[in-house]
C-alpha cells in the first residue's frame, strides 16, 4: 500500500471539525506540510453541539489560545457537569459532575465509604462530597489557585469555526470556498487522488480528511466503507434545536431533560440559550417534537426551528486508504454527554500521533481504527446506560429502553457495580470510575454491597471521616462567586 511522502493534506469540509483539524495540523507541522481546507459558504454545518467537556482544555493548550479572548469571542458560558431530569423516573434530578467525591484509598475508591455510611445511617447525597456538584448546584464558578475545579464549556459553535480558521489562516493554512462536485481515485489503489469542485478548480491531495458531515462524501459515497448501526440500543433518530433570547443568568451546567420519546437539551450562552429535543420518529412525529420543542423553551426564539435527521452508529473504519473521517462523516452518537467536539479532538490527535513519516502503512491506519472503535463503543455504553437503567414505564419508548438486549460490556460493567459497587476504567476509555458511579447511582442503582475495606475503619471514626470532607467540600465551594459574576469579571462579551 505504499504511496507517495505525505506532503498536503485536503480537508473536505469546515464547521468545528475541519477547523480542529486545520487548526491542530498547522500548530504541530506549520509550513513543513501543505493543508488546505474547502468548504463552502451555502452549505449549513449542523452547529447545534454546544457543550464540551474538559479535554478540551488540553487541546486549547496545543493551540495556545487564550482562555479569556477564546470565551469572549465565542460568547461562552462554563460547565461543571450535566443536570439529567426524568430520566430515573419523572419528577427526579441528578447531576453527572466533572469532579471527584471525596477521597480514595489504596485498596478500594470513595463511593465504598459512602455506601459503608448509608449503611451506618448517613444519609447524605453523594454530591455533597463533591465540590463540582456543589458549586454547579449552588450557580457557583470560578477560576482560583485554591478552587482547581475541572470544568468544559458552552460555547457558539459557528464563532468557533470561525476562531479556529483565524488562527489556521495564521499558520498558512489555506481556505478554498467551493461545493465539491466529484471525487476522483487512483486506478491502482483506489485512494482519493482529487477533487473538482463545482467551479471547475481541482484540488489533489495525499491524505485526506472527510468533514462532510452526514453525507460522509469520501468515507462512504466514495470508498464505500460501511457502517455499523446501533439505532436498536439507541433509537432516536431525530433531534429539532431552535435557539432563543436569553431570560436569566447563566447555569454552569447543561440540563438534559427526558420526555415520554426522548430528551431535550438546555445549553447556556452569554447572548442566548441553544435548545433542543431529541426523539424516537417511532413514538413522535416532526410536528409533534417541534410543538414539544416550542412549548418548553424559555425566551423569545432567535431562528426558525430546524429538523435534522440522523442514524446512531459508526463507520467500519475510520481510515480508510488515504482518508480520514472527522466528526459526522465518522460517525454520530446523539449528544447526551457533549462528546461530539471531544471524539473530533481525540481522531485528530491520534491521527497526529500515528501521522505517516513516508507512505502510508496499514499497520498505522489498523491502528488508528482499533483505538478509535474501542473508545466509540466505550462512549456508546456510557449514552445507552442512561436509557436502559431506569423505573420508567410510562410510554413504549421507556418500555423498550428497560427491556432492550444490551452489549455484553456494558451488561457486565452495570451487574458488577450492582452486586460489588465496583467499577473500573479500562484502557482507550473516555469516561472514568467517577462519572460512571455519579450515573449509575443518579439513575436508581444502589449496589448490594461494598468493598471490606470500608469496614475496617470504626462507625464513629467513619462518620467523622465523612464529615470532614462534607465540610472541606462546602468551605471550598464558599469561596467561588457566582457564575454570572465570573463571566462579567473574566470573559464578557463586549457590547
Amino acid at each position: 500500500m505504499k504511496t507517495d511522502a505525505v506532503k498536503k493534506v485536503v480537508i473536505a469540509g469546515g464547521g468545528t471539525a475541519g477547523w480542529i483539524a486545520a487548526a491542530t495540523l498547522s500548530k504541530a507541522f506549520g509550513h513543513k506540510l501543505e493543508i488546505c481546507l474547502i468548504e463552502s459558504d451555502d452549505i449549513p454545518t449542523v452547529g447545534v453541539g454546544e457543550a464540551t467537556i474538559p479535554p478540551l482544555l488540553s487541546l486549547h493548550k496545543i493551540l495556545e489560545l487564550d482562555e479569556r479572548e477564546f470565551l469572549a469571542s465565542v460568547k461562552g458560558t462554563f460547565k461543571l457537569g450535566i443536570q439529567f431530569e426524568n430520566w430515573r423516573e419523572q419528577g427526579d434530578q441528578y447531576i453527572h459532575s466533572f469532579g471527584w467525591a471525596g477521597k480514595d484509598s489504596y485498596a478500594c475508591g470513595f463511593v465504598n465509604f459512602w455506601l459503608a455510611g448509608l449503611r451506618q445511617g448517613i444519609n447524605i447525597p453523594y454530591g455533597d462530597y463533591c465540590v463540582e456538584h456543589l458549586a454547579a448546584r449552588l450557580n457557583k464558578f470560578a477560576i482560583l489557585p485554591s478552587a482547581n475545579l475541572n470544568y468544559a464549556y458552552h460555547f457558539d459553535a459557528g464563532c468557533y469555526a470561525k476562531l479556529l480558521r483565524t488562527h489556521s489562516e495564521k499558520r498558512g493554512v489555506q481556505r478554498i470556498e467551493g461545493k465539491i462536485a466529484q471525487v476522483n481515485t487512483h486506478v491502482h489503489n483506489g485512494f482519493i487522488k482529487e477533487l473538482v469542485l463545482e467551479s471547475g478548480n481541482v484540488v489533489n491531495g495525499d491524505l485526506f480528511i472527510d468533514c462532510t458531515g452526514f453525507r460522509a462524501l469520501l468515507i462512504e459515497q466514495t470508498l464505500h466503507t460501511g457502517f455499523i448501526d446501533w439505532s436498536h440500543w439507541l433509537p432516536c433518530d431525530r433531534a429539532v434545536a431552535v435557539q432563543t433570547e436569553a431570560v436569566g443568568e447563566p447555569i454552569p451546567y447543561t440540563r438534559a431533560i427526558a420526555h415520554e420519546a426522548g430528551w431535550r437539551w438546555r445549553i447556556p450562552l452569554q447572548h442566548r440559550v441553544g435548545n433542543g429535543l431529541v426523539y424516537c420518529s417511532r413514538y413522535l412525529t416532526d410536528e409533534q417534537a417541534t410543538e414539544k420543542l416550542l412549548n418548553s423553551i424559555e425566551g423569545e426564539p432567535l431562528n426558525t426551528p430546524r429538523v435534522i435527521q440522523f442514524r446512531t452508529g459508526t463507520r467500519t473504519k475510520h481510515w480508510n486508504k488515504n482518508c480520514v473521517a472527522l466528526g459526522l462523516a465518522s460517525g454520530f452518537l446523539e449528544p447526551l454527554e457533549s462528546t461530539s467536539i471531544h471524539m473530533i479532538q481525540r481522531s485528530v490527535l491520534r491521527l497526529l500521533q500515528l501521522f505517516p513519516s513516508e507512505e502510508i502503512l496499514q499497520d498505522s491506519v489498523d491502528e488508528f481504527n482499533a483505538q478509535t472503535s474501542l473508545e466509540v463503543e466505550r462512549i456508546r455504553d456510557f449514552i445507552i446506560l442512561h436509557y436502559c437503567v431506569t423505573e420508567r414505564n410510562d410510554s413504549a419508548f421507556w418500555q423498550h429502553c428497560r427491556t432492550m438486549e444490551l452489549p455484553e460490556s456494558l451488561r457486565r460493567r452495570i451487574e458488577l457495580f450492582k452486586k460489588t459497587g465496583r467499577v473500573f476504567k479500562g484502557d482507550s476509555e473516555l469516561f472514568g470510575e467517577e462519572s460512571w458511579i455519579q450515573v449509575m447511582l443518579g439513575q436508581g442503582i444502589v449496589p448490594a454491597a461494598h468493598h471490606p475495606f470500608a469496614d475496617a475503619m470504626p462507625s464513629g471514626e467513619l462518620a467523622s471521616f465523612l464529615a470532614k470532607i462534607r465540610e472541606s467540600t462546602r468551605n471550598r465551594v464558599g469561596q467561588l462567586p457566582l457564575h454570572a459574576d465570573f463571566i462579567a469579571h473574566y470573559c464578557a462579551v463586549q457590547k
